[in-house]
């Protein structure tokens, strides 16, 4: 069983930045693909960013693409999203989440998800 713990979200301001972390325990961190997804109020989950297991490939969702950036540090079963040039619609609680799958881009392809941290951009 894996547990994922979400930090760092926060208000910033439109055109600032974050980095949300989110640590990982009871499992082996470099066997897991992971994922980044965010909920915004009266909307499904949408998919934001995944990683390899190795870190060695990446995907994003296109709304985020050259803003975003996920990474992470294997040696510290830790997961990165970098966020610069925050939008008033990247308002959301953002989910870490953890599967078994190589990288996934879908919900479907985690089986375990964080709690969320919430990320507000204010205008």
């Amino acid at each position: 069983q894996v547990q994922l713990v979400e930090s760092g979200g926060g208000l910033v301001q439109a055109g600032g930045s974050l980095r949300l972390s989110c640590a990982a325990s009871g499992g082996t961190f470099s066997r897991y693909g992971m994922g980044w997804f965010r909920q915004a109020p009266g909307k499904e989950r949408e998919f934001v960013a995944a990683i390899s297991r190795s870190g060695g490939s990446t995907y994003y969702a296109d709304s985020v693409k050259g803003r975003f950036t996920i990474s992470r540090d294997n040696a510290k079963n830790t997961v990165y999203l970098r966020m610069n040039s925050l939008l008033r619609e990247d308002t959301a609680v953002y989910y870490c989440a953890a599967g078994t799958a190589p990288i996934a881009t879908t919900r479907a392809g985690y089986n375990y998800w964080g709690q969320g941290t919430q990320v507000t951009v204010s205008s």
